[in-house]
């Protein structure tokens, strides 16, 4: 498919009360805020996907105020192309808005071929973030994250590489993704040390996947680090679609590297009994998992992805419902355990 097959021409003007509706939070101890709902372009940016469907979602996610996106050197697929249809959108819409946006990149999995494309070497590292730049066609992005711990590599090394990025001015602050407390504590200490204080850590979480709970979220609240969730859905799990079984056309139902379909089975009682508790709160089941991870004071905002823009208005209305009653957490735990 041509990726410009279809794409809007309208020129774009955003909804001038972009910000009214959006809530932000303050990122750790920076001065950084934060929308509590971000976008990811993990998914549905591609190359193989639709351009004139993801400029879409762009445009819709500004005019909703999320103005955090969230990307990596090897989303697509193929490699690079999410970041590289991003620069096209970015030039075609955005950059007179570009102050306005907080853009994240990231390095550390597969990327090109040899023994410099992956993990957390200097070399690697900060290859990557200038190869992400020429394909966005920015001088800067707002965090560059080490997408993942490198055992491999002394941590000072990588430490010292993203320090270099800020002192250069090719990102504005630090993140770290998938490390756990301790790693997270002794990455802090090196690059205070650097004289870069580490910003934002990003890891997974969800209703079905809380294993930051016990150590990670109080560590990055010990060290006043801001906390950015991703997979709140459980890769669909904690949606409508599997309240009912599970459809033939389901992710579950295919061959998946995300999704099995042992592990919806082992939940559809789960999901139906959260549906149940979201109906009674007047939410979609969705809209009550963001909810939920929202009212952790630990977490700064949830990373959705979007496969349309009516999808991600739907998700972004879960604030519209963030409180919940004792009642309702206790009968959430009870599902939960």
């Amino acid at each position: 498919m041509n990726i410009y097959d279809k794409a809007p021409v309208a020129p774009y003007f955003p909804n001038e009360g972009r910000y009214e509706s959006m809530q932000y939070q303050r990122c750790g101890k920076s001065g950084i805020l934060l929308p509590r709902i971000s976008l990811g372009l993990w998914h549905n940016f591609g190359f193989n996907d639709h351009f004139g469907n993801a400029r879409n979602i762009l445009r819709k996610a500004f005019d909703l105020g999320i103005t955090h996106l969230d990307l990596a050197n090897n989303y697509g697929p193929p490699y690079g192309s999410a970041e590289e249809n991003f620069g096209r959108i970015l030039k075609k819409d955005f950059l007179p808005y570009r102050d306005e946006l907080f853009i994240a990149s990231k390095a550390g999995y597969d990327m090109w071929p040899g023994p410099y494309g992956n993990n957390g070497s200097k070399k690697s590292l900060i290859a990557s973030l200038d190869q992400s730049l020429k394909r966005m066609g920015l001088d800067y992005v707002d965090v560059f994250y080490q997408h993942r711990p490198d055992p491999e590599t002394p941590m000072e090394e990588t430490m010292g590489a993203l320090a270099q990025m800020v002192k250069q001015g090719k990102a504005l602050y630090i993140g770290l993704s998938r490390y756990s407390a301790e790693e997270t504590q002794k990455a802090s200490e090196l690059l205070k040390e650097m004289g870069v204080p580490l910003l934002i850590h990003q890891s997974k979480y969800s209703m079905f996947e809380r294993d930051m709970e016990a150590e990670v979220l109080p560590k990055l609240q010990e060290l006043n680090v801001g906390s950015i969730v991703f997979s709140p859905l459980a890769q669909g799990m904690l949606t409508n679609k599997y309240v009912n079984g599970i459809p033939e056309n389901s992710r579950a139902k295919k061959d998946n590297t995300y999704l099995n379909l042992e592990a919806v089975e082992a939940k559809l009682d789960q999901i139906k009994a959260l549906h149940e508790i979201a109906q009674q709160r007047g939410q979609k089941l969705s809209q009550m998992a963001i909810a939920w991870l929202l009212d952790n004071p630990a977490v700064t905002t949830v990373l959705v992805g979007a496969s349309s823009p009516e999808q991600l208005e739907e998700n972004v209305k879960a604030l519209d419902q963030l409180q919940f009653s004792e009642e309702e957490k206790s009968a959430i735990q009870k599902v939960l355990k």
